[in-house]
């Protein structure tokens, strides 16, 4: 057993000594059995949730109208949900009401995937009614029963299944597959921002062209933010380079594709984080600069490394290039650069002031970039006096 379940064994003990069934459950399980890193680990159990709470000293109510208990344990967390059945589903979203019940099996019925839909008992034994092992072990997603009642279910779970796809490396069941195309639309009912989140998972994840190639075939492309009408020209800019693009990358060359009218209106529609849209769409600016010319020392430095070399990758996943070696031969001329940002100028707006006994205003943010700029093609030195002496010079009348 995995460390991070044995460091959760005494709360399973607790919930078994009070006389209640408990398992771990969920993703922990799927990813112990993929080798990959397991981060949370979830229980589910036969106990309600106060008496849940009887049980441990310090929880939080996370989740306790659907049954789920966030108990704070030596410094971890981890969710434990009431064993539960589900009624109708509304809005495509969530279900009328939860009903508690004293069945594992049952339980497990209501989850999504069949690889998410096992549990794992104290000693390590796996659970595992839906052959779900089986799933991983041939790299395939397939929902827990009747693909149609899954997703009219939660329609969300139509992108959890792309998302495992670029996270995984699987492949969608063809039942499964069928099944999103003709209920691609319901993913309208969904709100955005739980949309953006599952799809930024996907492009962090290590295969994103396949993903995003089963958003395509699927439809459910057209059904996301700001890009209905525009499936075509993304499917044409498709290409498995997209798999070495990281997630801003990505949704530069996303942006690119799309060419709405205006970009951080597109973004909006996402409801990105505001400093996440900004950086967005300023490297979406230097990807268009550098489609139109090499890099020169003036615009590297106005990007920064960081966006620079994003700029670039995009540029080379635009041509199909491998952007090794125009990224190391960036981040070479970067490092050439005298200064690589306004911080490191040897002067600054209140010594300018000083200098010409003027107060702030236009005039000083003209000098400072003149004297970026004078900088960066090597008119002069990055001391003091040498800029000093530079700006007497080509600004007598200020001193006036």
């Amino acid at each position: 057993m995995l460390p991070p379940f044995q460091t959760a064994l005494p709360i399973i003990r607790t919930l078994e000594d009070a006389g209640f069934k408990a398992f771990f459950v969920g993703g922990s399980i799927r990813d112990s059995l993929l080798g990959r890193p397991v981060h949370d680990v979830d229980i589910a159990t036969s106990a309600k949730p106060e008496e849940v709470k009887a049980l441990f000293t310090h929880t939080v109510d996370i989740g306790i109208e659907h049954g789920t208990v966030l108990v704070l344990y030596k410094g971890n967390q981890y969710e434990i949900t009431t064993f539960r059945t589900e009624s109708v589903y509304k809005d495509y979203r969530r279900p009328e009401s939860v009903e508690y019940v004293d069945s594992l099996l049952e339980d497990l019925k209501r989850r999504d995937f069949t690889m998410n839909a096992m549990a794992m008992d104290k000693n390590g034994k796996l659970i595992d009614p839906f052959a779900g092992s089986e799933a991983i072990r041939m790299k395939r997603i397939e929902t827990v029963g009747s693909p149609e009642e899954r997703f009219r279910e939660d329609a969300l779970r139509m992108m959890r299944a792309a998302r495992f796809t670029s996270q995984l490396g699987f492949w969608i069941e063809d039942g499964t597959k069928q099944a999103i195309k003709r209920h691609a639309p319901l993913i309208r009912h969904i709100a955005v921002e739980r949309i953006t989140q599952e799809f930024i998972k996907l492009l962090e994840g290590e295969h994103p062209y396949e993903a995003l190639q089963l958003l395509q075939e699927t439809g459910l492309l057209g059904f996301l933010p700001g890009l209905c009408g525009r499936e075509a020209q993304l499917f044409s800019a498709l290409h498995p380079v997209l798999n070495e693009l990281s997630e801003q990358q990505l949704w530069v060359y996303l942006v690119a594709t799309a060419d709405p009218e205006d970009a951080n209106t597109f973004l909006r529609k996402w409801k990105l984080p505001n400093e996440k849209r900004k950086a967005i769409v300023r490297t979406l600016g230097f990807f268009r600069m550098r489609a139109g010319r090499k890099w020169d020392p003036l615009m590297l430095y106005d990007a920064g490394e960081q966006m620079a070399l994003d700029a670039e990758a995009v540029f080379c996943a635009f041509r199909r290039e491998n952007p090794s070696p125009r990224i190391a031969a960036l981040r070479q001329a970067f490092r050439k650069l005298p200064v690589k940002n306004r911080n490191e100028l040897a002067i600054d707006g209140k010594k300018l002031m000083a200098l010409f006994s003027k107060k702030g205003g236009p005039w000083l943010k003209e000098m400072l970039r003149e004297i970026e700029k004078a900088l960066i093609n090597g008119e002069i030195e990055n001391q003091y006096e040498a800029i000093r002496r530079w700006v007497l010079c080509k600004y007598p009348q200020e001193k006036k």
